[in-house]
């Protein structure tokens, strides 16, 4: 009965548009899970149903190519001997965002070296702690004090290495709180290979040490990574023809599957209607998209991609109406509609709520549903909890606004992860996932596990660091930069900006913490490392004008084929 109410109550069938209003309020909360501004808008029109079917011959051929050349990559993994050699391969494969096609073997080589002793080989010993670490194999950053002088420093004649140092300086972003001598190790090899690059030297290696002190492997985005890495394998001199071959089968047939759920993604948007009928909302989802190809970069997890990027563009569409239309007693209004969860809630509801309201009631139990036919899970209860937690989380915001008042760092940066809607993705993701959940960890959902408000944290600094600047432009309020440099007497907002990297580099260490905790599912604890990294990503173009745009991150990896020349 409850479903054949929604079918009847479909947003699509509304019509009518609205008149956009003058806002009672501005963008106190950031962007949530959406994008900075760009220069152009995404051209949806690119992308149509049939432009992007594949023939059904060229896909049989290019399966049976994929099956060939991946089992000449198994081969070479399997019959590499050299300890090193080994781990530079392993490297690569997952640089190049092929390991779901050699998992077990990578498995295999890595059960090889966990206990191979390097020595006082500094590259090596870098290499095994970050390979074994990132694939969740039991490590120690003890094996770093074979390079420690008396004192219990870093031994100066260490510097000479540079390839020691870049592997050493990688090492040390997998680092936790507690872990004194990977925050040395950091300073040590950072300052160093600062000097080396600081001379300009045309030595080989300049290159890989500046994008490494940019962005350090451990916070890249998986499938950007491995676009970017391909040119770079494509060059090297020691490169294994199989898996590049691979690398490139691979990069096709994702972007295809890619094209193929964002057309989905776009029917469904367009089905629901609310852009036609709201003048005011953000129309983004294939920006959306992109949220979940960094949050999701595994093939199998296509369904995932599919219902997360639709929450995310329902998440957008609220925040517009707390944002830039709803007056604050309708606001009120709609946060008790949506804490009563009941179909009749919208009957005291604007016209514009109602169709808001339905639009987010239809999504969630549609979730839900697919939820409980693949998982066998009843997921609504901790779904719909989360929107609550948010409406609630927004509604503070516009207290905050409405007010004049301005939160300490913490309260702010407490409301604006849940705001934010880190903590509803990664509940939501957790149970497309399906994977290994146990009534103890489904009970984790219940108060947000600390794995999911640390990342939301990351997520919600980035975002500020990323957006605060036009806001002030526009007059709005603080974000969390002006309420930590109000509370530490910093008048320079440089300074303040950076002194909240330094606070996002030491929720990383608590990250890195958690993840080895083994609470959650691996596949979850996954999950909330990319959202991390995709937050540095996408709005890291706010914080450094120098850097790509997300219009410039979706085109190249959804619609722009690989260069003939790889």
């Amino acid at each position: 009965m409850a479903m054949a109410v929604i079918t009847q109550l479909r947003v699509s069938y509304l019509t009518n548009t609205l008149p956009p209003r003058k806002s009672w309020t501005s963008t106190y909360h950031s962007w949530n899970l959406s994008l900075p501004s760009s220069k152009s808008r995404i051209m949806h029109s690119k992308l149509s149903i049939t432009s992007i079917a594949l023939n059904d011959n060229k896909k049989e051929d290019k399966t049976r190519s994929l099956d060939q050349v991946k089992r000449r990559s198994r081969e070479a993994l399997l019959n590499s001997s050299d300890p090193i050699e080994t781990m530079k391969m392993i490297d690569s494969i997952q640089g190049l965002g092929i390991s779901h096609h050699l998992e077990d073997e990578i498995n295999m080589q890595l059960e090889r070296i966990c206990d191979w002793d390097a020595s006082t080989n500094l590259f090596a010993t870098s290499l095994q702690f970050r390979l074994l670490r990132h694939n969740g194999w039991p490590t120690s950053s003890d094996i770093f004090r074979n390079f420690l002088d008396k004192s219990g420093n870093f031994k100066e004649s260490l510097n000479k290495d540079v390839w020691g140092m870049l592997s050493l300086y990688e090492a040390s972003y997998l680092g936790t709180e507690d872990e004194e001598i990977l925050k040395k190790a950091f300073e040590f090899s950072r300052t160093h290979l600062n000097e080396f690059i600081s001379h300009k030297s045309p030595e080989i290696g300049y290159r890989h040490i500046v994008r490494s002190l940019t962005l350090p492997k451990h916070l890249r985005m998986a499938r950007l990574e491995a676009r970017n890495y391909m040119d770079e394998y494509s060059h090297a001199s020691n490169q294994i023809p199989a898996l590049l071959e691979l690398a490139k089968l691979d990069s096709d047939m994702i972007q295809s599957l890619h094209q193929t759920e964002l057309a989905e993604i776009c029917r469904w948007w367009k089905e629901l209607g609310l852009v036609d009928r709201l003048g005011f909302a953000r129309d983004r989802p294939t920006e959306c998209f992109l949220w979940t190809v960094g949050i999701f970069p595994e093939p199998r997890d296509s369904n995932c991609r599919i219902e997360l990027t639709k929450t995310i563009c329902i998440l957008l569409v609220m925040d517009d109406v707390f944002d830039t239309y709803g007056k604050f007693d309708e606001l009120v209004l709609f946060t008790k509609a949506i804490k009563r969860w009941d179909l009749d809630a919208v009957e005291d509801l604007p016209e514009y709520m109602k169709i808001c309201y339905m639009a987010l009631y239809n999504t969630t139990h549609e979730i839900a549903y697919r939820i409980q036919k693949d998982h066998g899970l009843t997921a609504v209860a901790y779904l719909k909890r989360t929107w609550i937690d948010i409406f609630e989380a927004f509604l503070e915001e516009a207290k905050w606004f409405n007010s004049g008042c301005v939160p300490n760092y913490k309260t702010y940066l407490d409301n604006g992860v849940i705001s934010a809607g880190s903590c509803m993705a990664l509940v939501h993701a957790t149970f497309l996932i399906g994977d290994g959940l146990s009534k103890k960890t489904i009970s984790m959902m219940k108060t947000y596990p600390r794995l999911f408000t640390c990342s939301g944290e990351i997520l919600r600094l980035w975002d500020d660091l990323g957006t605060s600047t036009e806001e002030q432009e526009r007059g709005d309020n603080a974000s969390s930069i002006q309420c930590f440099m109000g509370e530490n007497n910093i008048i320079d907002e440089n300074e303040g900006r950076k002194r909240i990297r330094l606070v996002i580099r030491n929720l990383w260490r608590e990250l890195n913490g958690l993840a080895m905790n083994k609470t959650v599912p691996l596949s979850v604890v996954k999950a909330s490392l990319n959202m991390a990294r995709t937050a540095q990503v996408i709005y890291q173009h706010g914080d450094d004008k120098s850097t790509f745009t997300v219009d410039d991150y979706v085109q190249t990896l959804i619609f722009t084929s690989l260069p003939s020349n790889h």
